[in-house]
């Protein structure tokens, strides 16, 4: 059997990316209950997606991946709105709690202001931002 060759890359090809989230999936798949991705997009005046909530549920859990207001609609509660809506169809779909994680101190309070509560926070070694994790019971 020929040794393996270890290498560090800077940039990541995308069929790498697809390789090795097609196998975690397809194992996840296999062993874990099914995820189902939440998509609900902000459009602009074209319709074009500017905006909007990512996430997917699975395990019982509503996992809030990505949440972006854009900063001309900032201001109007459309975040709190996005994720109270995530949140309705992640109980549809039986989950019992939501999970968020953000480095963003606005996002922050607005989760607590929703009823999440911090379960875990790493510091940047830099000391200019902490990921904070936090959960709510649906």
């Amino acid at each position: 059997m020929d040794e393996l060759v270890l290498e560090i890359f800077d940039d990541v090809p995308e069929d790498a990316v697809e390789t090795i989230e097609t196998a975690i999936l397809d194992f996840n798949r296999q062993h874990l209950s099914l995820r189902r991705k939440v998509f609900i997009p902000l459009k602009d005046e074209y319709g074009i997606v500017d905006g909007g909530l990512i996430g997917y549920t699975g395990r019982a859990w509503l996992y809030t991946e990505l949440l972006f207001v854009p900063e001309y609609r900032r201001g109007q509660g459309l975040a709190g709105q996005l994720l109270l809506l995530a949140e309705d169809e992640g109980r549809r779909r039986g989950c019992k709690a939501s999970i968020v994680d953000t480095m963003n101190p606005t996002a922050r309070r607005l989760y607590e202001k929703l009823g999440y509560e911090t379960f875990g926070s790493l510091a940047d070694p830099a000391e200019r931002y902490s990921v904070t994790w936090m959960r709510k019971q649906l």
